[in-house]
């Protein structure tokens, strides 16, 4: 294997940049180093310089936002109308740990219930819980390391980070910020390395927490073999589904469903994938399928591309690959449904594909709508949960107890009413049910993921 990672621009292939990766020896060192930030006394930043720190990397990275969003745009394939969105999300982000440090707080324990605790106060605080170390996946390369690398910051954690392997020049770009903004870099390294070197510092009995966002199959076999006492937290993804009733507004539900099934080309966790009508649902695909056929596809970089290419070419030939068995399996292809180029799929509609068909039961992470007839708001309830993944759902509906009835009865952590599946901000809650997922992200979730209570009590 190469001891150097090549950055490609996934339109063309052609070379963003290169980098070395690190051997298990340094990754190792820098696990060393953090933890002796963590020994006894622990050589904390103090919470002011956090702040500040924090504060001036926002400022940086707004000087050179457009810098930032080109890159996104050219290693990760993001149209650069959403990269300057995932800039904006990431600045924001960076704030927000800065404020949220005034939320993360003990409080009392309330003594003096029993004769046994009487004559005693006692209160609570939290305290970085240890090293971390944090694995990140390629579709929203900025924001994705902001949300591992920073709250471990602003808490006080020392942090070593291996980006994704298609897209380690984001990852590398907001480390150097906190570096410029003043944070040593013992507090936070930039780790591109292979995968039983990233494997070694996550397993390492001395990691105190692994963040994990990438495919479930990884995840869970990374949880299956970590040292007992390593905390952690996962997030997959799912196959979304999306139930409209028979009250919705189709010019309200199209526009949305379109956003939500092709933004990044379906490559988001949440992305609309299953989206089940009461009645017939032909006629929703159909609309879709006007406006799946406008967006234009092209090399992300480009200021007009509303849909770019797919990470890698072998996932646009396993896109294809889905597709064409949905279609044999009696599923029909209103629009799309064919590779563009080498390294870009049509946005696809597919009616009523077979239940068992790959798209029907896994997360295609392409530009694919896949959109079922049901006779009712149970069949559509009882399909949406078929599945052994569960994370955000969405119903489109104007009747309130047919809202209701979903909001309950959908196994999902989250549902967006009247919107699509794929709508975040970064300080709601964001987590995975089942295999989806372990842990709650959003910026303020993480912060307390990665501090652990510590209780005080005083005997008078």
């Amino acid at each position: 294997m190469s001891n150097v990672l090549k950055v490609l621009n996934p339109y063309d292939q052609s070379p963003i940049g290169e980098l070395p990766l690190i051997d298990e020896s340094k990754a190792l060192s820098f696990l060393s180093d953090a933890n002796e930030l963590q020994s006894y006394p622990r050589k904390l930043l103090p919470k002011s310089e956090r702040i500040r720190i924090l504060r001036e990397t926002a400022k940086i990275m707004e000087s050179s936002s457009s810098e930032l969003a080109y890159l996104i745009a050219s290693e990760g394939g993001k149209p650069l109308i959403d990269s300057k969105i995932e800039v904006e999300r990431a600045i924001d982000g960076v704030n927000t740990c800065a404020n949220d440090l005034s939320a993360l707080i003990g409080k009392e324990i309330p003594m003096g219930l029993t004769t046994a605790a009487e004559n005693r106060i006692s209160f609570s605080t939290r305290e970085p819980i240890g090293s971390v170390v944090a694995i990140s996946a390629f579709n929203h390369p900025l924001n994705l390391i902001v949300h591992q690398v920073a709250p471990a910051v602003a808490v006080g954690c020392p942090v070593i980070v291996k980006p994704a392997d298609d897209t380690p020049l984001s990852c590398q770009k907001f480390l150097s910020t906190l570096y410029e903004a003043g944070l040593p870099e013992k507090w936070a390294r930039f780790a591109p390395c292979s995968i039983p070197v990233a494997q070694k510092l996550v397993t390492d009995p001395s990691t105190a927490f692994f963040s994990f966002i990438g495919s479930a199959k990884v995840g869970w076999y990374l949880k299956s073999v970590l040292s007992p006492g390593t905390r952690f937290a996962l997030e997959h993804g799912g196959a979304a589904p999306v139930i409209v009733g028979k009250t919705a507004s189709m010019d309200d539900v199209i526009p949305k469903l379109v956003k939500g099934g092709y933004y990044h080309s379906g490559q988001v966790c949440v992305s609309v994938q299953r989206v089940f009508v009461v009645g017939d649902a032909k006629e929703l695909a159909e609309k879709i399928s006007i406006s799946a056929k406008e967006l234009k596809v092209g090399n992300a970089v480009d200021e007009s591309t509303e849909c770019g290419p797919l990470i890698r070419v072998k996932e646009v030939e396993r896109v294809d690959h889905w597709v064409k068995e949905a279609e044999e399996g009696g599923g029909q292809v209103i629009c799309g449904g064919k590779r563009i180029s080498e390294s870009t799929y049509s946005p696809t509609v597919i009616l009523n594909p077979p239940h068992d068909s790959k798209v029907s039961r896994l997360e295609i992470f392409g530009p694919v709508i896949c959109v079922y007839s049901c006779e009712s708001i149970e069949e559509a309830l009882s399909r949406a949960n078929s599945l052994e993944y569960a994370f955000q759902a969405a119903v489109f509906s104007n009747d309130f107890a047919e809202i209701m009835t979903v909001f309950n009865g959908v196994d999902a952590t989250a549902v967006m009413i009247n919107d699509h599946t794929a709508f975040r901000v970064d300080w709601m809650p964001f987590a995975g049910r089942k295999q989806s997922g372990y842990g709650t992200g959003g910026i303020g979730y993480t912060m307390e993921d990665m501090t652990q209570l510590k209780m005080g009590v005083i005997n008078y």
